[in-house]
């Protein structure tokens, strides 16, 4: 703690923005990459949105390019407020706290971005950093021995987050929104207790189906071959009057649910790896099966498949032996899906969807009368976890996620690895732990402390 409450008397050129000594030309290239980088990402988000969502023309003509320009607008301003922050706050203290390079300068610089963003977008920013600093949180108490990590410990946490989201999914008006959707699509409309689809309608277009394919004769190929088998399988086989899979017997049911999850998994990670793969197409043609066969594109499928056929052949047991249909059923069958985790560990949807829980807990509660409601959390919350993220940027690179490190040095175009951080050694966080080889070239004009000699780069 007394490395903590130490100060340095460094400037804000010394620290910060090492690669040029006036704080207004710094900000105006932050904001200058910010800018470029910020409409890149927003321009390419909202246009695909636009086109999944199928908007019509009206929307390109006149909201697509606002909306566009609004988000660009806060990503821009997070980065340059936080310099600017940065050098003001160096000014008024007259020297460098540990607080003061990361969370002091990021938190009314977030706060005031935040309030430039749309508020139907708020809530969802707020949620994803929230994500961000509670692990950024997690690693610090881990790299300074407070936490023993827990071995399958990500694994645990969804089987309980899982639990919970599935029970209130089945309980009417539990959940709502995009959640409610997401998981209906998941698991399917028939573990809806509401669901109200006619069984005699279900039986009919089932034997219609059969019907049909009885009477239309072509060769017998696997695809043929399998779809029969469905079919059999389909036609006979238990199924407990309390399921309303009404098409299906609880074995099929079971199978044709693992068969779709396990397809659009695999499909999902092929297209996430498809601009990588096709960048270097003409250098390395061999890397073009690497996407159809990657090991990530099974696993994630054998994930979300798994996840769906034990959650449903675990409802559709615990209906045979209680012989009712009960929304309890749905804390055990969550609980045991969710060691379909195991192939494809992920701390950051295990953390997402705490995030999304704890936020779904909390607004029930504000509906039943049970909790506060304060204006304005969203944008509170959005501040302190960017805030906290952006400490780790700067004191403990080493405890933040990857690929948010990627993304502010995208942000910044690589300006953020520029701070010299062999000077913040002292707070005792090995602040300069991923960075041993570099030493800024600093003009001795705009100094307060005389600079080392600068080390040559490997």
């Amino acid at each position: 703690m007394a490395a903590l409450s130490k100060s340095i008397p460094h400037s804000c050129y010394e620290i910060g923005h090492t690669w040029h000594p006036r704080c207004s030309w710094a900000v105006l290239h932050v904001t200058q990459g910010a800018l470029t980088e910020s409409l890149r990402i927003y321009g390419t988000l909202y246009l695909i949105a636009a086109i999944l969502r199928k908007r019509k023309l009206d929307y390109y003509l006149h909201k697509l390019l606002p909306e566009i320009l609004q988000s660009t607008s806060f990503l821009t301003a997070n980065g340059t407020l936080y310099i600017a922050c940065f050098c003001i706050l160096r000014k008024i203290l007259g020297k460098f706290y540990f607080w003061s390079p990361g969370f002091g300068a990021a938190l009314p610089a977030s706060y005031i971005a935040i309030l430039i963003e749309r508020k139907s977008r708020r809530g969802l920013l707020t949620i994803y950093m929230a994500n961000q600093a509670t692990e950024t949180l997690f690693r610090m108490a881990v790299a300074r021995g407070a936490i023993t990590p827990l071995r399958h410990g990500e694994v645990l946490l969804f089987c309980i987050t899982a639990a919970l989201f599935m029970f209130f999914f089945r309980c009417k008006d539990g959940l709502k929104g995009f959640t409610y959707s997401a998981l209906k699509f998941i698991v399917g409309k028939e573990e809806i207790p509401t669901h109200s689809f006619s069984p005699e309608a279900a039986f009919s277009k089932v034997d219609r189906k059969i019907k049909h394919c009885g009477k239309v004769s072509q060769p017998m190929n696997i695809l043929a071959i399998t779809k029969k088998l469905m079919d059999k399988m389909c036609e006979h086989g238990p199924r407990h009057r309390c399921c309303k899979h009404y098409g299906d017997n609880c074995i099929s049911y079971c199978i044709k649910g693992f068969i779709r999850m396990f397809s659009i998994g695999y499909l999902i990670q092929c297209c996430l790896r498809i601009p990588s793969t096709f960048r270097h197409l003409f250098t390395e043609p061999s890397r073009l099966l690497s996407l159809f066969y990657n090991k990530e594109n099974f696993q994630l499928g054998a994930f979300l498949g798994s996840f769906v056929s034990i959650y449903k052949g675990t409802s559709c047991f615990l209906r045979w032996v209680r012989n009712l249909d009960d929304e309890l059923h749905a804390l055990v069958a969550g609980c045991l899906a969710g060691i379909s985790m195991m192939f494809y560990k992920s701390t950051t949807i295990s953390m997402y969807l705490v995030s999304k829980l704890v936020e779904t807990i909390y607004f029930k509660g504000i509906e039943a009368g049970k909790v506060p409601y304060f204006p304005h959390a969203d944008s509170i919350i959005y501040a302190i976890s960017t805030s906290i993220c952006f400490q780790a940027a700067v004191m403990e690179v080493q405890n933040l996620r990857p690929s948010y490190w990627k993304f502010l040095l995208r942000l910044t175009k690589g300006r953020f690895a520029l701070m010299n951080r062999k000077v913040l050694d002292v707070f005792g966080t090995e602040a300069s732990k991923n960075f041993k080889d570099f030493t800024p070239k600093l003009d001795p004009r705009y100094t307060v402390v005389p600079p080392e000699l600068p080390l040559e780069l490997s």
